[in-house]
């Protein structure tokens, strides 16, 4: 694996350099991580962006702990032989206050690299300002920017380490410098307005489409989620967002894990390689043609429960929804039966009993459409919140202040300082989520895979594929379900003043956002709808995210982090083994609801993994084949972390 080589010359001494002092009892790698989770919020950049942040932060100070404490283990960026560095180790011992010497190192360098990455940022003057509020009151000076850690500076090594990293991300090819945009990724369809009817102008039915979202925008309203009106996010088009992801440096994976594969005379880096997305072909005979009706009908069916006014009531606790572990189909036959096409969820193995109480957990009884609306949105990690990785970072940041916690690595030995704890669970699960986005998007950008807005809509356009006597069929149709999907015969509401929508397809599903006018007091709701029409459950200005279905980065992201966090802490559970959320009334976003107050529970790391991968089917964004096989390179790339982790930690 490729790593970036800094060479430190001498170090005659690591004292604190213009009589600066920090409080010893901070830990610098939870500090600084929190402050950089805070500054997702404001951001706006994608997953694939913060997970590489994240991941370069946590090397970085790593590797500046590591020089402190050279017998720990084997650092990332700098030198492998941490013993041939020429600085004076008994000079280190010999400090009054050599713990105080890496604080403010590993200070300095956190805020010195967030700095510089910031400074790129059209967010930047949203974000800096908390981040010099935080070394100011740390008692640092943010002025200091000298790099010559020979004259003993504490705050000058900190800064040399965070341009080296910087110097190198700029060197990696991922763009920090021109907005990330990388090499072109040109659909090959043209951009799908939603708040017109159909998908007329689809040319290839396999493939993504971007969207086209600001003229419905500007239609229905200014939207509280949106940055300003000429930010990245409301373009007039959708960008596919970092599409050469695939050839940024990964943390654990190497080129056992790598494929190169062509496609339109290109060649694609693929890590994780699934199996191939179930595309619609006439040289195979259109063998996956069902499978490909199948993943978005399914889609079609869980968004017809998106509805406040739903009387299907569900346990959610964990003695009725358990993680899946080994269930995870395999082949068409097996999606089918794992998947509750008609109610929703899938199959899992419920605990019997609370591990840590010995008791059985209580139910946890909900409204079917409440849940499924609260997880689309808890789990979207869109715009102004963490991120799909930062969301799970900030698992571990409170799971490590859980007193019920005991922060032995991958429960052996004896427990580890909070700064060591914090330092390799960090590092460790930034470096997975790291290369669940190269993975996820290298995958996403050979297999370009279409999105289900363009592919329920384009079917749609084509009628019905059930029965060929009936009107408006097309074996590239929707098949026609009872009570879900239908035609619009005679006298249907539907059918218009001039039954002008005869035979068309209509569905019940959730009705969209033009059914909300007021998102404090009203929810679109459940209902008929033609299917030209149909909208995912998400907000309007948001639609899609930007960039091919599959896999699943939700899904890549969640299984790779739900995986390492078994492993560090030993244990499948959270402390104490339940995790609760609670969930207002006020909590929805872009309709009102839910009806009722309502508690998410999970007892393992893996069920809140799981509910995050279904989420995004509830929302209308992912079919079926994305979630699981995004689960399973999820899986592979926590193996690769979890096994390097094994071989730099001493």
């Amino acid at each position: 694996m490729i790593k970036v080589i800094f060479y430190i010359l001498i170090i005659l001494q690591f004292g604190l350099a213009h009589g600066q002092s920090v409080d010893e009892q901070t830990d610098p790698a939870k500090f600084w991580m929190s402050a950089y989770l805070e500054s997702i919020k404001k951001d706006g950049l994608g997953p694939t962006v913060h997970a590489r942040n994240m991941y370069h932060l946590a090397a970085l100070l790593y590797d500046t702990w590591l020089i402190y404490n050279p017998q720990k283990g084997s650092p990332i960026f700098i030198d492998k032989e941490i013993k041939k560095f020429p600085f004076n180790i008994d000079n280190l011992k010999a400090q009054k206050k050599p713990d105080s010497s890496m604080l403010v190192s590993m200070h300095f360098a956190a805020f010195r690299l967030l700095q510089l990455r910031f400074s790129e940022y059209s967010s930047k003057t949203r974000t800096m300002d908390d981040l010099i509020f935080k070394m100011e009151d740390l008692g640092l000076n943010i002025n200091d920017n000298s790099q010559n850690y020979t004259e003993g500076s504490a705050s000058a090594l900190g800064n040399y380490l965070a341009y080296r990293v910087y110097e190198f991300g700029i060197n990696e090819g991922a763009g920090d410098i021109d907005g990330y945009e990388g090499p072109g990724a040109n659909p090959i369809n043209p951009a799908l307005k939603p708040n017109h009817p159909g998908n007329k102008m689809l040319v290839d039915f396999n493939r993504w489409q971007p969207l086209s979202l600001v003229e419905y925008i500007r239609q229905k309203g200014w939207d509280s989620t949106l940055l300003d009106w000429n930010n990245i996010l409301i373009q007039s088009e959708d960008v596919f967002t970092t599409p050469h992801w695939g050839n940024i440096i990964p943390f654990a994976m190497s080129s056992a894990n790598l494929d190169s594969l062509k496609r339109d005379g290109e060649s694609f880096p693929v890590y994780n390689n699934p199996r191939p997305a179930p595309f619609i072909k006439k040289e195979n005979g259109f063998k996956d043609l069902e499978e490909y009706l199948w993943n978005f009908s399914l889609v079609l069916s869980w968004s017809g429960h998106n509805d406040p006014r739903d009387d299907f009531k569900i346990d959610i606790s964990p003695g009725a929804i358990g993680p899946t572990n080994n269930l995870l189909p395999k082949n068409f036959n097996e999606y089918q039966q794992f998947f509750d096409f008609e109610n929703g969820g899938t199959k899992s193995s419920p605990h019997k009993r609370n591990p840590y109480t010995g008791k059985p957990y209580a139910p946890n009884i909900v409204s079917r459409g409440d849940y499924s609306r609260v997880i689309a949105e808890y789990w979207v990690d869109a715009v102004n919140t963490y991120s799909p990785p930062g969301h799970w970072m900030k698992i571990l940041l409170e799971l490590s202040e859980d007193s019920l916690f005991t922060k032995k690595w991958m429960g052996i030995g004896k427990e580890l300082t909070n700064i060591e704890w914090s330092i390799k669970s960090q590092l460790i699960l930034s470096g997975a989520l790291h290369d669940a986005a190269i993975s996820a998007w290298s995958i996403k950008a050979y297999y370009d895979f279409i999105r289900p807005i363009s592919a329920i809509r384009w079917l749609s356009d084509n009628g019905q594929s059930s029965d060929s006597t009936l009107p408006n069929y097309h074996s590239f149709g929707l098949p026609l379900i009872e009570n879900k999907i239908e035609l619009v015969l005679e006298g249907d509401p539907l059918v218009g003043s001039k039954n002008e929508h005869l035979n068309k397809i209509k569905l019940k599903s959730w009705k969209g956002p033009d059914h909300v006018n007021n998102v404090k007091t009203e929810s679109a709701g459940v209902g008929w709808i033609l299917a030209e029409n149909w909208w995912p459950y998400q907000r309007y200005s948001f639609a899609t995210p930007p960039f091919p279905g599959y896999v699943s980065g939700h899904s890549t992201f969640s299984i790779a982090a739900a995986s390492v966090l078994e492993e560090i802490t030993d244990s499948p559970f959270f402390p104490g083994g339940l995790k609760e959320v609670r969930i207002d009334t006020n909590f929805l976003e872009f309709e009102q609801g839910p009806s009722q107050q309502i508690t998410l529970q999970w007892a393992t790391y893996r069920e809140a993994a799981d509910e995050t991968c279904l989420s995004r089917i509830w929302g209308g964004i992912h079919p079926p084949i994305d979630d699981i096989e995004g689960r399973k390179v999820g899986l592979n790339v926590a193996q690769e972390a979890l096994k390097f982790s094994k071989s730099i930690f001493k």
